[in-house]
């Protein structure tokens, strides 16, 4: 199994294509599988920028566009539904090929997830609305160990730590030693992590999202927000969607959205970087996405 990283706008989809096409060049099968976590949503063609028909140059894409908007898919339901492709690819005696940036998913689907129970809806909603001070300070108390390891703004890590301890009297992080379900030690992995030029990334960052703009972003949210999905839905959180949202509304001018989009990928982009450095292994390469030559193509072609 091939396996490409690499932050937003990074030109991870064409390595993947020109990996796939080889390999079918070759005489064999190959088949790529979506690790992006806008790019499974069908109501994000446009501010995702999942390939089209012709960037996929005939080569089979599995869970893009996979999900309604209206059903949040979790790390857990990409990860089941990826071991499935996988599992299908490997029957079919195809190279299957994950490409994307959502260190989350691919986590999952290596490592495998904790064995979390549902969390009580009374507890998560009771942590859900503490301000992010109180919910630290609570969480030093309750589970210093995991206190001790998050930043006392991170609020969403923080919520979930709580939330967790409170309503199964265990610590997160003990949960999170029992992971179950993962394949990294099931299969022969050549992983290949894209870490380009920053600067050059950035320009890339803005350029795709004022093409976006003009491509049907506009169009594209107006008619996600006619679905009146839930707020807090992924899909309604992905970037693009609020800036474009509020040019609609008149809180922004165009100029004025396609600028904080813009910024907002360029912060998220930033993000992808710092995970990819600190969190995939270090055996790992590194290589920059604008300097992918024929030889390593023939590296990681099984």
């Amino acid at each position: 199994m091939a396996l490409i990283a690499g932050p937003t706008a990074s030109g991870k989809s064409d390595l993947a294509v020109r990996l796939a096409l080889a390999e079918m060049e070759a005489g064999r099968k190959a088949v790529v599988i979506n690790a992006d976590s806008a790019q499974v949503y069908a109501d994000l063609r446009v501010l995702s920028a999942r390939p089209s028909e012709e960037e996929m140059r005939g080569v089979p894409h599995r869970l893009f566009g996979a999900w309604d908007g209206a059903v949040a898919c979790s790390a857990a339901d990409w990860a089941d539904a990826a071991r499935a492709e996988i599992a299908a690819a490997h029957a079919g005696g195809a190279l299957p090929v994950l490409v994307g940036g959502t260190g989350l998913y691919l986590r999952t689907l290596l490592d495998g997830i904790a064995p979390v129970p549902p969390i009580d809806r009374e507890v998560r909603n009771a942590v859900r609305a503490m301000a992010v001070a109180d919910a630290y300070a609570a969480l030093q108390v309750e589970d210093p160990r995991r206190a001790a390891a998050l930043a006392p703004a991170d609020s969403a890590r923080i919520a979930r730590a709580l939330e967790v301890v409170r309503s199964t009297g265990r610590s997160l992080i003990d949960w999170q030693s029992e992971r179950q379900g993962g394949i990294g030690d099931l299969v022969d992995l050549r992983p290949v992590v894209l870490m380009p030029d920053r600067d050059w990334l950035y320009e890339r960052c803005d350029l795709r999202f004022a093409s976006m703009w003009g491509g049907g972003a506009v169009e594209e949210v107006t008619a996600l927000l006619g679905r009146r999905l839930d707020p807090d839905l992924p899909v309604m959180r992905a970037i693009g969607v609020r800036e474009v949202a509020d040019f609609l509304s008149g809180a922004a001018t165009e100029q004025e959205a396609i600028i904080a989009g813009q910024q907002a990928t360029r912060n998220y982009a930033k993000r992808q970087f710092t995970w990819l450095r600190h969190q995939m292994p270090e055996e790992w390469p590194r290589i920059a996405s604008d300097n992918v030559s024929k030889n390593l193509l023939d590296d990681i072609i099984f």
